[in-house]
Protein backbone atom coordinates (compact mmCIF):
# COMPACT_ATOMS: atom_id res chain seq x y z
CA UNK A 1 0.00 0.00 0.00
CA UNK A 2 2.58 2.47 0.71
CA UNK A 3 4.56 1.56 -2.22
CA UNK A 4 1.55 2.31 -3.91
CA UNK A 5 0.81 5.31 -2.68
CA UNK A 6 5.09 6.67 -3.23
CA UNK A 7 4.29 5.82 -6.77
CA UNK A 8 1.21 8.32 -6.83
CA UNK A 9 2.71 10.84 -5.26
CA UNK A 10 5.85 10.87 -7.61
CA UNK A 11 3.08 10.80 -10.45
CA UNK A 12 1.60 13.77 -9.09
CA UNK A 13 4.82 15.92 -8.79
CA UNK A 14 5.54 14.54 -12.73
CA UNK A 15 2.20 15.99 -13.70
CA UNK A 16 2.54 19.18 -12.33
CA UNK A 17 6.10 19.28 -13.72
CA UNK A 18 4.59 18.36 -17.45
CA UNK A 19 1.55 20.83 -17.33
CA UNK A 20 4.10 23.83 -16.62
CA UNK A 21 6.16 22.88 -19.29
CA UNK A 22 5.55 26.16 -22.47
CA UNK A 23 5.00 22.88 -25.38
CA UNK A 24 2.50 20.77 -23.36
CA UNK A 25 -0.03 23.93 -22.30
CA UNK A 26 0.07 24.85 -25.99
CA UNK A 27 -1.68 21.47 -26.90
CA UNK A 28 -4.83 21.44 -25.01
CA UNK A 29 -6.04 17.88 -25.50
CA UNK A 30 -2.68 16.68 -24.12
CA UNK A 31 -3.05 19.26 -21.19
CA UNK A 32 -6.51 18.45 -20.56
CA UNK A 33 -5.53 14.56 -20.16
CA UNK A 34 -2.69 15.59 -17.48
CA UNK A 35 -5.03 17.83 -15.80
CA UNK A 36 -7.68 15.14 -15.60
CA UNK A 37 -4.89 12.53 -14.41
CA UNK A 38 -4.17 15.42 -11.87
CA UNK A 39 -7.36 16.05 -10.17
CA UNK A 40 -7.85 11.90 -9.73
CA UNK A 41 -5.01 11.84 -7.99
CA UNK A 42 -4.92 15.17 -5.79
CA UNK A 43 -7.15 13.99 -3.10
CA UNK A 44 -5.47 10.76 -2.21
CA UNK A 45 -2.00 13.10 -2.61
CA UNK A 46 -3.11 15.84 0.12
CA UNK A 47 -4.36 13.23 2.33
CA UNK A 48 -1.41 10.68 2.02
CA UNK A 49 0.82 14.12 2.56
CA UNK A 50 -1.37 14.50 5.70
CA UNK A 51 -0.46 11.39 6.88
CA UNK A 52 3.18 11.97 6.44
CA UNK A 53 3.46 14.83 8.33
CA UNK A 54 1.43 13.42 11.10
CA UNK A 55 3.62 10.70 10.86
CA UNK A 56 6.84 13.14 11.59
CA UNK A 57 5.07 14.83 14.40
CA UNK A 58 4.19 11.61 16.39
CA UNK A 59 7.72 10.72 15.94
CA UNK A 60 8.96 13.87 17.41
CA UNK A 61 6.71 13.61 20.60
CA UNK A 62 8.12 10.12 20.82
CA UNK A 63 11.50 11.53 21.34
CA UNK A 64 10.55 14.31 23.48
CA UNK A 65 8.75 12.08 26.02
CA UNK A 66 12.11 9.85 26.09
CA UNK A 67 13.76 13.11 27.03
CA UNK A 68 11.30 14.19 29.38
CA UNK A 69 12.60 12.01 32.04
CA UNK A 70 10.92 13.10 35.65
CA UNK A 71 9.29 15.86 34.01
CA UNK A 72 5.62 14.95 35.23
CA UNK A 73 4.03 17.68 33.63
CA UNK A 74 6.19 17.56 30.23
CA UNK A 75 5.23 13.78 29.99
CA UNK A 76 1.66 14.25 30.56
CA UNK A 77 1.30 16.72 27.51
CA UNK A 78 3.40 14.49 25.47
CA UNK A 79 0.95 11.62 25.47
CA UNK A 80 -2.37 13.53 25.32
CA UNK A 81 -0.39 14.69 22.18
CA UNK A 82 0.78 11.73 21.14
CA UNK A 83 -2.87 10.19 21.54
CA UNK A 84 -4.43 12.88 19.15
CA UNK A 85 -1.88 11.97 16.71
CA UNK A 86 -2.26 8.22 17.13
CA UNK A 87 -6.03 8.83 16.24
CA UNK A 88 -5.47 10.65 13.90
CA UNK A 89 -2.90 7.81 11.91
CA UNK A 90 -5.75 6.14 12.31
CA UNK A 91 -8.21 7.96 10.42
CA UNK A 92 -6.29 8.95 7.65
CA UNK A 93 -4.63 5.15 7.40
CA UNK A 94 -8.96 4.26 7.43
CA UNK A 95 -9.10 7.40 4.56
CA UNK A 96 -6.45 6.14 2.05
CA UNK A 97 -7.37 2.68 2.17
CA UNK A 98 -10.74 3.40 1.11
CA UNK A 99 -9.28 5.87 -1.63
CA UNK A 100 -7.38 3.26 -2.93
CA UNK A 101 -10.35 0.59 -3.36
CA UNK A 102 -10.90 0.03 -6.57
CA UNK A 103 -13.13 2.68 -8.62
CA UNK A 104 -16.91 1.32 -9.60
CA UNK A 105 -16.32 1.99 -13.60
CA UNK A 106 -19.83 3.24 -14.01
CA UNK A 107 -20.25 5.76 -10.41
CA UNK A 108 -19.41 9.04 -13.61
CA UNK A 109 -22.41 7.50 -15.45
CA UNK A 110 -25.70 9.23 -16.23
CA UNK A 111 -28.62 6.72 -14.46
CA UNK A 112 -32.08 5.59 -15.82
CA UNK A 113 -34.38 5.74 -12.94
CA UNK A 114 -36.90 3.28 -13.20
CA UNK A 115 -39.95 3.32 -10.25
CA UNK A 116 -42.72 0.93 -10.53
CA UNK A 117 -45.78 0.85 -8.32
CA UNK A 118 -45.86 -2.43 -6.23
CA UNK A 119 -48.23 -3.99 -3.93
CA UNK A 120 -50.76 -1.59 -2.49
CA UNK A 121 -52.94 -0.28 -5.37
CA UNK A 122 -53.85 3.27 -5.92
CA UNK A 123 -51.78 4.06 -2.44
CA UNK A 124 -48.13 2.55 -4.15
CA UNK A 125 -49.04 4.35 -6.85
CA UNK A 126 -49.00 7.46 -5.00
CA UNK A 127 -45.89 6.58 -3.13
CA UNK A 128 -44.40 6.01 -6.19
CA UNK A 129 -45.29 9.87 -7.22
CA UNK A 130 -44.06 10.70 -3.56
CA UNK A 131 -40.48 8.66 -4.26
CA UNK A 132 -40.06 10.42 -7.94
CA UNK A 133 -40.37 13.86 -6.49
CA UNK A 134 -38.15 13.06 -3.39
CA UNK A 135 -35.24 12.09 -6.13
CA UNK A 136 -36.52 15.30 -8.23
CA UNK A 137 -35.83 17.36 -4.76
CA UNK A 138 -32.44 15.69 -4.46
CA UNK A 139 -31.46 16.31 -7.76
CA UNK A 140 -32.00 19.77 -7.94
CA UNK A 141 -30.17 19.94 -4.95
CA UNK A 142 -27.13 18.60 -6.80
CA UNK A 143 -27.25 20.32 -9.68
CA UNK A 144 -28.47 17.59 -11.39
CA UNK A 145 -30.76 17.18 -14.40
CA UNK A 146 -33.67 15.02 -14.62
CA UNK A 147 -36.01 14.35 -17.67
CA UNK A 148 -39.11 12.17 -17.88
CA UNK A 149 -39.13 9.11 -20.36
CA UNK A 150 -42.15 7.50 -19.91
CA UNK A 151 -44.39 7.34 -17.45
CA UNK A 152 -48.01 6.32 -16.44
CA UNK A 153 -50.17 8.38 -14.13
CA UNK A 154 -53.06 7.21 -12.69
CA UNK A 155 -56.04 8.98 -12.05
CA UNK A 156 -55.60 11.17 -8.80
CA UNK A 157 -51.51 11.94 -8.84
CA UNK A 158 -50.01 8.57 -8.77
CA UNK A 159 -47.90 6.58 -11.26
CA UNK A 160 -48.09 3.08 -12.20
CA UNK A 161 -44.50 3.41 -13.53
CA UNK A 162 -42.21 6.80 -14.07
CA UNK A 163 -38.93 6.30 -15.97
CA UNK A 164 -36.32 9.15 -15.75
CA UNK A 165 -33.21 9.63 -16.73
CA UNK A 166 -30.72 12.08 -14.38
CA UNK A 167 -27.33 13.14 -15.72
CA UNK A 168 -24.78 15.17 -13.96
CA UNK A 169 -21.23 14.54 -11.91
CA UNK A 170 -21.32 11.62 -10.02
CA UNK A 171 -24.93 10.48 -10.57
CA UNK A 172 -24.33 6.34 -9.99
CA UNK A 173 -22.14 6.48 -7.36
CA UNK A 174 -24.42 8.63 -5.45
CA UNK A 175 -28.13 6.70 -6.38
CA UNK A 176 -26.98 2.90 -7.21
CA UNK A 177 -27.67 2.23 -3.29
CA UNK A 178 -31.51 3.44 -3.93
CA UNK A 179 -32.30 -0.22 -5.79
CA UNK A 180 -34.64 -2.15 -3.84
CA UNK A 181 -38.45 -2.43 -2.47
CA UNK A 182 -39.27 1.02 -0.44
CA UNK A 183 -41.98 0.09 1.60
CA UNK A 184 -44.43 2.77 3.08
CA UNK A 185 -46.45 2.69 5.85
CA UNK A 186 -49.50 5.25 6.26
CA UNK A 187 -53.04 5.82 6.18
CA UNK A 188 -53.83 6.32 2.57
CA UNK A 189 -56.01 9.13 1.00
CA UNK A 190 -58.18 6.63 -0.28
CA UNK A 191 -59.06 5.30 2.98
CA UNK A 192 -61.61 6.22 4.82
CA UNK A 193 -61.35 4.77 8.14
CA UNK A 194 -58.25 6.37 8.81
CA UNK A 195 -56.39 2.64 9.02
CA UNK A 196 -52.44 2.34 8.29
CA UNK A 197 -51.63 0.34 5.11
CA UNK A 198 -48.38 -0.71 4.08
CA UNK A 199 -47.94 -0.44 0.35
CA UNK A 200 -44.43 -1.09 -1.46
CA UNK A 201 -42.70 0.00 -4.88
CA UNK A 202 -39.53 -1.07 -6.74
CA UNK A 203 -36.89 1.48 -7.68
CA UNK A 204 -34.32 0.20 -10.32
CA UNK A 205 -31.16 2.42 -11.00
CA UNK A 206 -29.19 1.62 -13.90
CA UNK A 207 -25.99 3.47 -15.13
CA UNK A 208 -26.99 5.09 -18.43
CA UNK A 209 -25.35 2.92 -21.62
CA UNK A 210 -23.29 4.43 -24.29
CA UNK A 211 -24.17 3.44 -27.70
CA UNK A 212 -20.73 1.68 -27.94
CA UNK A 213 -21.19 -0.13 -25.09
CA UNK A 214 -24.13 -1.91 -26.14
CA UNK A 215 -24.59 -3.05 -29.86
CA UNK A 216 -28.04 -3.20 -30.91
CA UNK A 217 -28.62 -4.81 -33.77
CA UNK A 218 -31.27 -3.23 -35.54
CA UNK A 219 -32.98 -6.35 -37.59
CA UNK A 220 -33.40 -7.86 -33.57
CA UNK A 221 -35.90 -4.75 -33.03
CA UNK A 222 -39.54 -4.64 -33.81
CA UNK A 223 -40.96 -1.38 -33.48
CA UNK A 224 -44.62 -0.48 -33.53
CA UNK A 225 -46.52 2.81 -33.21
CA UNK A 226 -49.53 3.67 -31.73
CA UNK A 227 -51.12 6.74 -29.79
CA UNK A 228 -50.81 8.17 -26.99
CA UNK A 229 -53.31 7.51 -24.00
CA UNK A 230 -53.75 9.63 -20.82
CA UNK A 231 -54.96 8.04 -17.35
CA UNK A 232 -58.03 5.82 -18.23
CA UNK A 233 -57.11 5.02 -21.66
CA UNK A 234 -58.05 8.61 -23.20
CA UNK A 235 -56.21 9.28 -26.20
CA UNK A 236 -54.42 12.92 -26.18
CA UNK A 237 -52.58 12.38 -29.18
CA UNK A 238 -54.62 12.41 -32.40
CA UNK A 239 -50.89 10.96 -33.87
CA UNK A 240 -49.39 7.52 -34.58
CA UNK A 241 -46.75 9.45 -31.76
CA UNK A 242 -46.00 6.58 -29.00
CA UNK A 243 -43.74 3.91 -29.84
CA UNK A 244 -43.22 0.85 -28.25
CA UNK A 245 -39.71 -1.12 -29.11
CA UNK A 246 -39.32 -4.98 -28.36
CA UNK A 247 -35.99 -6.42 -28.07
CA UNK A 248 -36.76 -10.01 -29.76
CA UNK A 249 -33.47 -11.76 -28.54
CA UNK A 250 -34.07 -10.95 -24.39
CA UNK A 251 -38.00 -10.43 -24.84
CA UNK A 252 -37.68 -6.61 -23.47
CA UNK A 253 -40.34 -4.30 -23.95
CA UNK A 254 -40.26 -0.43 -23.25
CA UNK A 255 -42.88 1.50 -24.40
CA UNK A 256 -42.69 5.86 -24.43
CA UNK A 257 -45.55 8.38 -25.43
CA UNK A 258 -44.34 11.45 -23.36
CA UNK A 259 -43.08 13.34 -26.19
CA UNK A 260 -45.31 14.63 -29.30
CA UNK A 261 -42.56 13.62 -31.92
CA UNK A 262 -42.57 9.84 -32.88
CA UNK A 263 -38.60 10.01 -33.24
CA UNK A 264 -38.20 11.57 -29.59
CA UNK A 265 -40.21 8.82 -28.42
CA UNK A 266 -37.83 6.07 -30.62
CA UNK A 267 -34.49 7.95 -28.87
CA UNK A 268 -35.97 7.46 -25.60
CA UNK A 269 -36.56 4.26 -25.71
CA UNK A 270 -33.53 3.02 -27.03
CA UNK A 271 -31.97 5.11 -24.39
CA UNK A 272 -33.93 3.09 -21.98
CA UNK A 273 -33.19 -0.61 -23.92
CA UNK A 274 -29.41 0.18 -23.60
CA UNK A 275 -29.41 0.61 -20.01
CA UNK A 276 -31.56 -2.60 -19.26
CA UNK A 277 -29.46 -4.48 -21.65
CA UNK A 278 -26.49 -3.26 -19.93
CA UNK A 279 -27.85 -4.07 -16.47
CA UNK A 280 -28.22 -7.62 -17.66
CA UNK A 281 -24.56 -7.83 -19.12
CA UNK A 282 -23.73 -6.71 -15.82
CA UNK A 283 -25.46 -9.20 -13.80
CA UNK A 284 -24.28 -12.48 -15.70
CA UNK A 285 -20.45 -10.68 -15.50
CA UNK A 286 -20.52 -10.45 -12.19
CA UNK A 287 -21.95 -14.28 -11.66
CA UNK A 288 -19.72 -15.51 -14.37
CA UNK A 289 -16.49 -14.50 -12.43
CA UNK A 290 -18.27 -14.81 -8.63
CA UNK A 291 -17.19 -11.25 -7.98
CA UNK A 292 -20.87 -9.76 -7.14
CA UNK A 293 -20.64 -9.01 -3.35
CA UNK A 294 -23.08 -11.21 -1.35
CA UNK A 295 -23.35 -7.93 1.16
CA UNK A 296 -26.70 -6.01 1.05
CA UNK A 297 -25.52 -2.74 0.26
CA UNK A 298 -24.96 -2.31 -3.65
CA UNK A 299 -26.69 -5.29 -4.47
CA UNK A 300 -29.11 -4.36 -6.78
CA UNK A 301 -32.17 -6.86 -5.69
CA UNK A 302 -34.94 -5.33 -6.92
CA UNK A 303 -37.05 -7.92 -4.77
CA UNK A 304 -35.56 -6.89 -1.58
CA UNK A 305 -37.14 -4.72 0.65
CA UNK A 306 -34.43 -1.70 1.32
CA UNK A 307 -36.31 0.89 3.51
CA UNK A 308 -39.18 1.72 5.17
CA UNK A 309 -41.04 5.03 5.55
CA UNK A 310 -42.94 5.11 8.28
CA UNK A 311 -45.29 8.21 8.40
CA UNK A 312 -47.55 7.61 11.73
CA UNK A 313 -43.87 7.92 13.65
CA UNK A 314 -42.19 10.12 10.99
CA UNK A 315 -39.36 7.74 10.78
CA UNK A 316 -37.13 6.63 7.92
CA UNK A 317 -35.42 3.09 8.29
CA UNK A 318 -32.88 1.66 6.24
CA UNK A 319 -32.72 -2.43 6.57
CA UNK A 320 -29.63 -3.02 5.18
CA UNK A 321 -27.63 -0.50 7.64
CA UNK A 322 -29.62 -0.48 10.72
CA UNK A 323 -29.88 3.31 10.24
CA UNK A 324 -33.03 5.26 11.28
CA UNK A 325 -34.00 8.87 11.03
CA UNK A 326 -37.02 10.50 12.41
CA UNK A 327 -36.93 13.15 9.35
CA UNK A 328 -39.08 11.59 7.13
CA UNK A 329 -40.57 15.18 5.65
CA UNK A 330 -37.08 16.55 5.11
CA UNK A 331 -35.97 13.00 3.78
CA UNK A 332 -38.75 13.71 1.13
CA UNK A 333 -38.16 16.96 0.38
CA UNK A 334 -34.81 15.69 -1.11
CA UNK A 335 -32.32 15.52 2.04
CA UNK A 336 -30.83 12.52 1.28
CA UNK A 337 -27.27 12.66 1.90
CA UNK A 338 -27.26 11.36 5.24
CA UNK A 339 -28.64 7.94 4.27
CA UNK A 340 -26.84 7.91 0.79
CA UNK A 341 -23.28 8.61 2.57
CA UNK A 342 -23.93 5.76 5.60
CA UNK A 343 -24.79 3.27 2.93
CA UNK A 344 -21.29 4.81 0.79
CA UNK A 345 -19.45 4.64 3.92
CA UNK A 346 -20.95 1.01 5.30
CA UNK A 347 -20.00 -0.08 1.42
CA UNK A 348 -16.66 0.84 1.40
CA UNK A 349 -15.73 -0.60 5.05
CA UNK A 350 -17.43 -3.92 3.62
CA UNK A 351 -15.33 -3.40 0.54
CA UNK A 352 -12.19 -3.01 3.20
CA UNK A 353 -12.91 -6.32 5.10
CA UNK A 354 -13.31 -8.55 1.68
CA UNK A 355 -9.62 -6.66 -0.28
CA UNK A 356 -8.34 -7.40 3.14
CA UNK A 357 -9.42 -10.90 3.64
CA UNK A 358 -8.34 -11.19 0.11
CA UNK A 359 -4.97 -10.23 1.22
CA UNK A 360 -4.21 -12.56 4.28
CA UNK A 361 -5.57 -15.32 2.03
CA UNK A 362 -2.84 -14.55 -0.58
Amino acid sequence: MWDKLDALERRFTELNELMSRPEIFSKAAEYQRYARERAELAKIVDVYQQFKRVIQEKDGVQRLLEDAGDDAEMSQLGREELAQLVEQEEKLTYELKTLLLPADADDQKNVIVEIRAGTGGEEAALFAADLFRMYSKHAERQGWRVEILESHPTGIGGFKEIIASVEGRGVYSKLKYESGTHRVQRVPVTESQGRIHTSAVTVAILPEAEEVEVDINPEELRIDVFRSSGPGGQSVNTTDSAVRVTHLPTGIVVSCQDEKSQHKNRAKALRVLRARLLDIAKHEQQEKISRERRSQIGSGDRSERIRTYNFPQGRVTDHRINLTLYKLGAVLEGELDEVLDALQQADQTERLKELEKSEVQA
